[in-house]
């Protein structure tokens, strides 16, 4: 076995000892979305309840041999539709994470972050890439390469904390994860936002304002994930050379760096939305089904530290 598979196996092994989570899956018409169901029914991570338009619901189960019979589906008018309904059975405890089907993000998130829905915590909404790649030597967290387009420095305090929360549910609570906010350079310069954002992130973390992490930044990604890059330019740093999270500028930076290292270097990817008062699951149309397995793993992971109140 490869480490990657290494590293994702064991995630999955994780989620043994937890029940199945009880997961609104919105708007599943599509064969991919319900083989990714039966996938994740099968690896007992969660009891879908199925949100949608019901005939399209079952066609698409035909088309994919998935057998449904034993899943409760609520049979919604349209997409916007189910999405609402997903986030009310969030909201009063019937389900305790949510799946993305075939709609899209914004559809999605749209009815997550309405003032109404009840989903809202004081945290910023955001997305985590876990990656794991055979040529670094553990996995580690890209953020946020999906959901915010272009924070500022209250946004990125909370796309830090929310991704810190997630490595520690899944790698542990005995050692705070390295994080390292990228940028073009290592050094402050007072005309490139994402140094100086580096630097208040930095000592944001100093004076508790984020919490269970060691942050450094301004890196360059050269430097955050190889520690000869770091040394040949001199920068002396616990977090240079072995970052567990990438804290990228944008979403442009974060959606390239992320996809680069899946298509050019084969890397594997799970992606969850966090921030929220459930987990959500949030893959793309060309994701495979490895990649909806393992990032319904973390949701269940996320799903069961919430209960206990690991997090918040």
């Amino acid at each position: 076995m490869t480490k990657t598979v290494d590293h994702y196996q064991a995630i999955l092994d994780l989620c043994r000892a937890l029940p199945p989570v009880p997961t609104a899956v919105v708007h599943p018409v599509k064969a991919n979305v319900l083989d990714a169901v039966a996938e994740a029914v099968k690896e007992k991570l969660i009891v879908p309840v199925l949100v949608g338009p019901k005939a399209r619901i079952e066609k698409a189960a035909d088309e994919a041999s998935v057998a449904i019979a034993g899943f409760e589906i609520v049979d919604t008018e349209h997409s916007h539709d189910a999405a609402a309904r997903a986030v009310d059975l969030a909201t009063s405890g019937a389900v305790g994470a949510i799946m993305k089907g075939s709609l899209h993000t914004d559809e999605l998130l749209g009815a997550v972050v309405r003032t109404a829905s009840g989903l809202r915590t004081e945290r910023r909404i955001s997305h985590a890439f876990l990656m794991s790649i055979a040529n670094y030597p553990k996995p580690f967290i890209i953020t946020d390469a999906a959901v915010n387009i272009e924070p500022d420095l209250a946004a990125k305090a909370d796309i830090v904390q929310n991704a810190v929360n997630l490595w520690r549910v899944v790698f542990g609570f005995d050692r705070m994860p390295k994080v390292a906010v990228l940028a073009a350079v290592e050094t402050v310069n007072p005309k490139m936002q994402a140094t100086l954002d580096a630097a208040a992130l930095c000592k944001m973390a100093d004076r508790g304002q984020i919490a269970d992490a060691v942050i450094d930044g301004p890196l360059a990604f050269d430097n955050a994930i190889s520690s000869e890059a770091a040394r040949e330019k001199g920068i002396i740093s616990t977090v240079a050379g072995d970052a567990d999270i990438l804290l990228v500028p944008d979403i442009e930076s974060g959606n390239m760096l992320a996809k680069q290292l899946v298509f050019l270097s084969g890397a594997d990817a799970a992606g969850i939305v966090l921030g929220a008062r459930v987990p959500i699951v949030l893959t793309s149309r060309a994701d495979g089904p490895r990649c909806r397995l393992l990032s319904t793993a973390l949701a269940a992971l996320m799903a069961a530290a919430r209960r206990k109140g690991q997090v918040k």
